[in-house]
């Protein structure tokens, strides 16, 4: 039978403990509240365990003498804050929701904390990474607390403890991830049905985020990417203000996020209906290489593997297509790396040197970028590997030339 929610979090939780040494202990903080007109964002990190869009609070997990550790602390109703900011989470309802059992409020971490750090030789806590000119968040302001007053403690970041088990997902998490591309692709429909020469890019970025939220999404994964013509050809173009123009491509780099999972899809299509030949032919290339990539995708092949697999094919492609005749050059047309990890970060936890595991979800991207002929094409596609292979997330949103042109000049 498979888990329900609750029993999710609390396996990961489980799983976090009995990765620890006896006396070590782990602090989570969430992010802080938004202000002015932000919308708030969770840590990734705190969410995975406690799947709580709740600001403030702080997650202590910890193994000592054997015996398990696992609270909350939250932040407490104000009363008379009720009808300016509405009522905060409960503790009854963060128990049913989470599993922990042990909900305490806010005020009280740090006397609670340091009642436990005697008993603890090593303390892991979500430090983060804070600009030199930039203040210090509540995790940094609290270790500079515990240097000196618990002065024997060791401190590290809990990244690399977390790293092992977010990268391999769960059956809630594939989930999530595949309404997430869902979402996605409705808004990709929409720009494709309606996207038209004269038209600015951000007109079709209205309508993502129309189709997106229609769908239930209030957040993107990242800043969208609409680059027509030789804006395609900046890999991270955002400005999204340039008149599109007849027979030019369009890039799409797009992805909702559904329960703070992103989805990662990148399409270029022709905004009047058909390719040119010259853009048929580069398309052809990059689709090539993608299909290709995507076949060797399995449990035991390294993300290294994949790219300089890419490099050779691309260095071939490049050859055919007259733009180049030493390998060395392919950077001059491709610069990026095929792919990265995918999850509650649209760049998820996992190193780019990974050897891949049943269970970790990746995108596969390759992309040509001729600025001076007009033409940037990525093709992007989300993939969980499986026992034996993978599966394609997002294989139900065209990306053949056939499928492509038929779609639009239907819609012309």
């Amino acid at each position: 039978m498979s888990l329900n929610h609750v029993e999710f979090f609390m396996k990961r939780r489980e799983n976090l403990i009995n990765s620890l040494n006896d006396g070590e202990l782990v602090l989570i903080f969430a992010n802080e509240e938004a202000t002015g007109a932000n919308r708030f964002l969770q840590n990734s990190n705190f969410y995975y365990f406690t799947g709580l869009n709740t600001p403030e609070a702080i997650l202590l997990m910890g193994k000592i003498n054997g015996k398990s550790l696992d609270e909350i602390f939250i932040q407490r109703n104000i009363p008379e804050r009720i009808v300016w900011d509405g009522e905060k989470i409960y503790p009854i309802h963060v128990t049913l929701l989470t599993g922990i059992n042990l909900v305490l409020f806010i005020e009280d971490f740090e006397k609670n904390v340091v009642s436990h750090l005697t008993q603890f030789k090593k303390v892991y806590i979500n430090c983060g990474v804070v600009g030199l000119n930039q203040p210090l968040n509540k995790s940094l302001l609290f270790i500079d607390k515990l240097k000196q007053r618990v002065p024997h403690l060791e401190i590290q970041e809990v990244s690399p403890i977390i790293r092992p088990l977010r990268q391999i997902k769960d059956e809630l998490e594939i989930e999530a991830l595949t309404q997430s591309i869902k979402i996605t692709w409705e808004g990709i429909k929409s720009i494709w049905q309606n996207a038209r020469a004269g038209m600015k890019e951000y007109e079709l970025e209205a309508m993502l985020h129309y189709e997106m939220q229609k769908q239930g999404c209030r957040n993107f994964g990242f800043v969208p990417i609409i680059a027509a013509g030789e804006n395609a050809a900046t890999l991270h173009y955002i400005d999204n203000n340039t008149t599109i123009e007849d027979n030019q491509l369009v890039l799409l780099d797009v992805g909702a996020s559904h329960e703070n999972y992103s989805a990662d899809i990148s399409r270029t299509f022709p905004v009047n209906g058909k390719f040119t030949d010259r853009q048929k032919e580069v398309y052809q290339e990059v689709l090539n290489i993608q299909k290709e990539i995507i076949s060797m995708v399995k449990p035991g092949i390294s993300m290294v593997d994949l790219n300089a697999k890419t490099r050779e094919l691309m260095f071939a492609a490049m050859m055919r297509l007259g733009l180049i005749t030493e390998e060395k050059d392919v950077i001059k047309y491709y610069m990026h790396s095929i792919g990265h990890h995918l999850g509650l970060d649209v760049h998820d936890v996992g190193t780019r040197d990974s050897i891949l595991e049943e269970g970790m979800v990746i995108t596969v991207e390759p992309g040509i970028y001729i600025a001076d002929e007009a033409i940037g094409i990525r093709i992007e596609d989300d993939v969980l590997v499986t026992a034996e292979s993978n599966r394609v997330l997002s294989d139900f949103i065209p990306k053949e030339i056939d499928e492509l042109e038929s779609f639009l000049q239907k819609h012309r």
